[in-house]
């Protein structure tokens, strides 16, 4: 396994594609709302990273996806595939996932956005989803362990009465979208790959609320739980520093306190 150490260089180049692909993010929140396709949605962000920011969208034609961000509704997991047929109702909620690339390099997040008035325990769920990215999120720094991180997010997740998906993980980021290593959202503490200065990659923890069996639907992209209950991810992008983490995609609406 090849986990590539970025150079000061690479880093500066990383952080400008984090900082783009969570200011996407911060501007397509407004036009989540009831009555919006996600096909609209696909399309503003679409025409902001490339005409505002003059970055190209990494999901577009990435081994054959069709749209520039993926789309992902109230049951489907990951990776689900904007639609003009598909309209936003009141009490969805969706993952919008971005990845930007700028000068060869990726940023890659993503969020929970609430359509109107959403049940309490629909909340519960995605507040609990990222609060397992958070407890994750504080663990990273030289010497830590990718085992780590899996394990507080798998304890805190089953905790809550919720289950993790195992077949999706972080993984490795840089000029490639996808690198070694894989950062799996399960596992035990004090196993696996450890942690160095320089490491860039992704936890993007996809947490259920009802069993963590998944499949893939008939386009081969979208992945939807098996029980049809709902699922919710958050993802950021992180930087291993000297003494700790830098979220590379940190937005204004982020809690977390490092």
């Amino acid at each position: 396994m090849t986990i590539s150490i970025k150079t000061p260089e690479e880093i500066e180049k990383m952080r400008v594609a984090g900082k783009l692909a969570a200011q996407v993010l911060e501007m397509i929140a407004p036009f989540v709302v009831p009555g919006v396709t996600t096909g609209k949605l696909n399309e503003i962000c679409h025409d902001y990273m490339v005409n505002v920011q003059n970055s190209i969208p990494a999901p577009l034609n990435y081994h054959g996806f069709p749209k520039s961000i993926c789309t992902s509704v109230n049951q489907v997991i990951c990776h689900g595939i904007p639609s003009d047929d598909k309209v936003l109702k009141k009490g969805d909620i969706v993952n919008i996932d971005i990845t930007v690339i700028k000068d060869g390099y990726h940023g890659d997040t993503s969020e929970m956005f609430f359509v109107g008035d959403v049940p309490e325990h629909t909340k519960r769920l995605c507040r609990i989803t990222q609060e397992c990215l958070y407890k994750a999120i504080k663990l990273v720094k030289p010497g830590a362990r990718l085992g780590d991180i899996g394990a507080v997010i798998q304890q805190h997740a089953e905790k809550n009465y919720y289950t993790v998906v195992r077949e999706y993980c972080g993984h490795g980021i840089g000029k490639v979208f996808h690198e070694e290593p894989q950062v799996l959202h399960y596992g035990k503490a004090g196993t696996g790959v450890e942690l160095k200065e320089g490491m860039t990659f992704t936890i993007e923890p996809m947490i259920n609320a009802g069993k963590r069996e998944c499949k893939v639907l008939g386009d081969e992209w979208t992945v939807v739980t098996k029980d049809r209950k709902n699922s919710a991810q958050y993802e950021h992008t992180l930087l291993v520093t000297k003494d700790g983490v830098e979220i590379l995609t940190l937005r204004q609406n982020d809690t977390i306190e490092l």
